[in-house]
């Protein structure tokens, strides 16, 4: 017997339904991104190793899917790395192409590659798949969608106002309402960390901050602790630890713990720019908070940082996030180019809608009307209708074989077609075709006019 075939694991297969879905969902962000003025572009879905090696970290690196060079790949091998099975000297010589891991590293390349042809500042967009080799598991896959938007080229706070809009607007139209816009400042933890005298550990100071939620008060100044942060340090910043209150509020208490601190009042002063300018325009489905304990990224985020959270009724991570950078054409020699972005959880988001049941009807919606096929004459016939249906802008199909009626009336009813016609000799003598209603089971004999009206 046959093994029976099977995926790679952390990949998935998508039933129609499924797909359909995807497509709502990557559909509404698309039209939100064109609207806001964002340009599509494409990158390959790999790129030459030495553009992608080096630009996540150790840990990145190590789940970038490699590529073997074609042909025997052994020859050109370096062979005192082979013989030593040294496999990181050895990849270099055998595979000079990866699977690309995210689509910000290829958008820089992009831009660095294209820098004559684009207009700055540059508005993108990218809905493609990316590879990475993790260990699967529940929400993680190794091949899967982001759904990008960034702008490069200027340094402007409105641009994160209208990441803001843009959120806000997508889920209005996914009909999801009660998300948070959690919204941070990397000027404002460089600040926390001058003002407790520990700059030389923001990292580890932040990485801590970031579990609050999770581990609490006492487990973050533990951690600190536990990195060399001191008791006297953590007192200076007491007061984030249980800062609560609306956006202003917040505000105002940062500006008294940062009020010695230079960079952490230029994030305070820019935080408070975006608020004000939100204010003024009131979101319609998210709300907008500021989280100072947010870090997503800390080594690469350098101003707004985002992220978005589902609503409390969902136990869920966060389904979107991005923020604001500095010189990310850096790595490929077009310095100062600033630039800010999010991205969309597609697979979250699905998750959440298909919780909640937001998904609309119309989603789901395929073929309203199957011609059963009772021979080669009544085929032509109900072919002849299924052209001017289609024409019409309604979906119809013809039943391919003569096959036995309960067997066609059985596929209609698996595939939730709304719909059928019957058309034998008697009907095609009279030019009418028998709609039958699958759902309440009338049927009548009506013209092929009658029935494109009745159908659209």
């Amino acid at each position: 017997m046959a093994q029976k075939p099977s995926i790679p694991k952390g990949t998935r297969d998508f039933s129609p339904l499924e797909v359909s879905k995807r497509t709502y969902i990557m559909n509404s962000i698309k039209a939100q991104f064109e609207k806001f003025g964002f340009q599509p572009i494409e990158t390959p879905s790999f790129e030459n190793s030495d553009t992608l090696m080096g630009k996540y970290g150790e840990e990145g690196d190590r789940l970038i899917f490699k590529i073997l060079n074609s042909g025997d790949f052994l020859k050109k091998a370096d062979q005192e790395a082979y013989s030593n099975s040294d496999s990181l000297k050895l990849t270099p010589s055998i595979s000079e192409k990866a699977l690309r891991y995210d689509l910000t590293v290829p958008f820089a390349r992009y831009v660095v590659q294209h820098q004559s042809e684009v207009e700055f500042p540059f508005k993108r967009y990218q809905i493609q798949p990316v590879w990475r080799a993790d260990r699967p598991q529940k929400g993680r896959f190794r091949e899967f969608f982001q759904c990008d938007a960034d702008v490069v080229g200027s340094n402007s706070l409105w641009q994160e106002v209208e990441f803001i809009q843009l959120y806000d607007k997508v889920f209005t139209n996914l009909r999801l309402e009660g998300v948070t816009i959690k919204l941070n400042n990397r000027k404002v933890l460089s600040g926390f960390a001058e003002v407790i005298g520990e700059q030389d550990r923001l990292i580890d100071f932040t990485v801590a901050l970031d579990k609050l939620d999770k581990i609490g008060e006492d487990g973050v100044k533990k951690e600190m602790l536990e990195k060399g942060i001191s008791m006297e340090a953590l007192q200076n910043i007491q007061p984030i630890f249980g800062l609560k209150g609306n956006f202003g509020e917040k505000v105002e208490v940062l500006k008294q713990i940062l009020s010695n601190s230079e960079i952490g009042m230029k994030g305070v002063e820019e935080l408070e720019f975006i608020q004000n300018v939100i204010s003024e325009m009131p979101l319609k489905s998210a709300v907008l908070d500021l989280d100072v304990t947010l870090a997503r990224g800390l080594n690469y985020y350098t101003g707004a940082i985002f992220e978005v959270a589902p609503p409390t009724t969902v136990k869920m991570g966060s389904i979107g996030g991005g923020g604001r950078y500095d010189d990310l054409t850096g790595i490929f020699g077009l310095k100062d180019m600033s630039g800010v972005g999010i991205s969309f959880g597609l697979d979250r988001i699905y998750l959440v809608l298909e919780e909640l049941d937001l998904f609309p009807d119309t989603v789901t919606a395929n073929t309203k009307v199957l011609f059963i096929n009772f021979g080669e004459k009544e085929a032509l016939y109900g072919l002849k209708a299924v052209q001017k249906l289609r024409d019409s802008g309604i979906a119809a199909e013809l039943y391919p074989d003569a096959a036995k009626m309960k067997k066609q009336m059985n596929y209609a009813n698996r595939r939730e077609i709304p719909f059928v016609v019957l058309a034998g000799e008697e009907e095609m003598n009279n030019k009418v075709y028998g709609l039958k209603d699958m759902v309440s089971g009338d049927q009548e004999k009506i013209s092929l006019e009658t029935m494109i009206e009745k159908l659209a």
